[in-house]
């Protein structure tokens, strides 16, 4: 089993910058991706970022050129440093593991709400 515990979300004007960290406990090193998802109510959990144990990183649309994932393995930590928020970026953003690369993610995080004022 993994844990994943997320913290750092919070209320920030449109604008500016949050990081939200990640971290992992448990069967650590059967890990073989992490990553993060956001969703709103009523709507598909999106891709944000993720990250390979082989360093592989991909974005999805809407945040590429503003957020950062970075992975610490000997921290067993990812995390997401978010750039030039829009009001768009308002979600609850999922911490996500998986146990193959090409597999779908087993493991998730309780969620931390993201919240950007105009």
């Amino acid at each position: 089993q993994v844990q994943l515990v997320e913290s750092g979300g919070g209320l920030v004007q449109a604008g500016g910058s949050l990081r939200l960290t990640c971290k992992a406990t448990g069967r650590i090193l059967t890990i073989k991706k992490m990553g993060w998802y956001r969703q709103n109510l009523g709507t598909p959990r999106e891709l944000v970022a993720t990250v390979t144990d082989g360093g592989e990183i991909a974005y999805g649309d809407s945040v590429r050129g503003r957020f950062t994932i970075s992975r610490d393995n000997a921290r067993n930590t990812v995390s997401l440093q978010m750039d030039n928020l829009k009001p768009e970026d308002t979600a609850v953003y999922y911490c996500a593991a998986a146990l193959y690369e090409l597999g779908s993610y087993e493991y998730w995080g309780q969620g931390t709400q993201v919240t950007v004022s105009s």
